[in-house]
């Protein structure tokens, strides 16, 4: 007889860098109303996107200073918050951002940079001023 109890030895489903699905910087989800901004400070920010005003996809601008530094930024501009996203591969966020179906942006360590088409390597918010 089979137990419903969880086997304690077994391990997770092993998660595919390589595969879009399993991207650990990002997710997506047709029926979310908010985005979940994971920052580098800790903090978890979630902003309705009923508050979205536009987003912004650039080449970083400290690339003329750092060699090493992400190639890409993108500032997602909500009435309350501003995100700023560096990392590669941001045309996906851009994608999802214009369906409103983006439902978390976080970074992850470098070294996962090679193995995922779309890479975060830094995100900030900062909440505006006449909004705090």
């Amino acid at each position: 007889m089979k137990s419903s109890q969880p086997n304690s030895n077994e391990q997770p489903p092993a998660i595919s860098a390589s595969n879009p699905r399993d991207n650990p910087c990002l997710g997506s989800d047709s029926t979310i109303a908010a985005l979940d901004a994971f920052a580098d400070d800790g903090i978890s920010y979630l902003l309705p996107y009923a508050q979205f005003l536009y987003a912004e996809k650039i080449s970083n601008p400290a690339l003329e200073n750092e060699l090493d530094a992400p190639p890409e930024k993108m500032l997602i501009r909500f009435a309350s918050a501003n995100v700023v996203v560096l990392g590669s591969g941001l045309k996906r966020l851009e994608a999802e951002i214009q369906k409103y179906e983006l439902k978390f942006v976080k970074s992850v360590d470098r070294r996962l940079a090679a193995t995922l088409k779309t890479h975060i390597a830094a995100v900030t918010v900062t909440l505006t001023k006449e909004n705090v």
